[in-house]
């Protein structure tokens, strides 16, 4: 079932999809970082019907959404004075913190690990569904297990529809990456998935960050993690993808024209709208993913335009990337990851 929430939310619908919810099946939602996939978090059949949707790994946890505070108490416990000041900033936003699990949270939703990601997503849909279905809903991207976060529900039903018992269009997301991902550690914020809220948010909360394994690097792929995101291919096109990136404009401009000319197929160029006219060669084509100072609207773009590239038909992406401070951090993460770590920096 297809509902069409962009204007306004139906009484009715939303009965329909929270019961849904409450009899064990899964749906498609939006929040204001991506699109999600969700099922009662308390329900591991439920849960494991996400699993089967998406094709995804088993040891990749999900993130378990609630609607307000008081549902903190039903998912996690021990919670310490600098989590707790973490989640009084930056919930409800673009922020998930790694806590320790209650036994309420079966071990598929945590990927037998002994904590569990819990974010409140500030979307008024979101909070609606999980609010009138009475239970935190267990949530990764709505996407198949690898590819490009879906940001559109015209992104998601080709690959989802019919895997799902009801998707919920809410209009395009609004920051378009993943949550921030931290764990404390010693009392200090560690960063295991950059996202929405930055480093520098972070620091002026709590007075110091760290970050954890993953974010420019592949992990093992034997090491456990606690956040999704990390391990495994993720946000990939089904095109080979390189990315590029300088400090200096006209050198990463000469370079982007350089490997279009000497290459013998058809290139996509994701790029910057103020560098479009300064691709000189002939046989590429241009998907523009906002202004070059304009970093809000580059993460926005950055999985539709990775979608649009396969739908080109390209040979080889070529992306151009951003400085790594800032928001700029998570951008470059999921390009990163999107390709591969096929990455060039000079």
């Amino acid at each position: 079932m297809y509902y069409n929430w962009k204007e306004n939310t139906n009484t009715e619908e939303l009965k329909i999809v929270c019961n849904l919810i409450k009899n064990g099946e899964i749906i498609v939602f939006p929040t204001e970082t991506v699109y999600g996939i969700g099922a009662n978090a308390f329900d591991e059949k439920a849960v494991g019907k996400i699993f089967m949707a998406k094709e995804r790994p088993s040891d990749n946890p999900l993130i378990v959404h609630i609607a307000d505070k008081r549902m903190l108490d039903e998912i996690a416990k021990d919670i310490t004075e600098v989590e707790q000041k973490l989640i009084d900033h930056f919930m409800p936003g673009p922020f998930t913190l790694i806590l320790k699990k209650t036994s309420k949270i079966p071990n598929i939703v945590s990927a037998g690990l002994e904590t569990v990601g819990v974010r409140m997503p500030d979307n008024i849909i979101a909070r609606g569904i999980i609010t009138f279905s009475g239970v935190p809903i267990a949530a990764p991207s709505a996407n198949i297990s690898g590819k490009p976060s879906g940001t559109t529900v015209k992104d998601i039903r080709r690959e989802l529809e019919g895997k799902v018992s009801a998707i919920v269009d809410g209009g395009e997301a609004k920051i378009g990456l993943e949550s921030t991902v931290v764990k404390v550690i010693d009392e200090v914020p560690c960063i295991l998935r950059p996202g929405g809220v930055t480093p520098e948010e972070i620091v002026r909360v709590i007075g110091t960050i760290d970050f954890g394994n993953g974010i420019f690097a592949p992990v093992e792929e034997d090491e456990k993690v606690e956040s999704p995101g990390v391990k495994h291919s993720h946000y990939a096109p089904n095109t080979p993808a390189h990315l590029i990136y300088s400090e200096n404009e006209k050198n990463l401009i000469f370079e982007i024209n350089r490997v279009i000319k000497a290459y013998k197929g058809d290139v996509v160029v994701l790029g910057f709208a103020e560098h479009k006219e300064e691709m000189v060669i002939s046989n590429y084509r241009f998907i523009n993913l906002g202004s070059k100072d304009n970093l809000e609207e580059i993460a926005r773009n950055i999985y539709s335009a990775l979608r649009k590239s396969d739908e080109l038909g390209g040979q080889l992406i070529l992306i151009e990337g951003v400085k790594k401070e800032g928001l700029g951090i998570a951008i470059m993460n999921r390009l990163l990851r999107s390709c591969g770590y096929n990455y060039t920096e000079f």
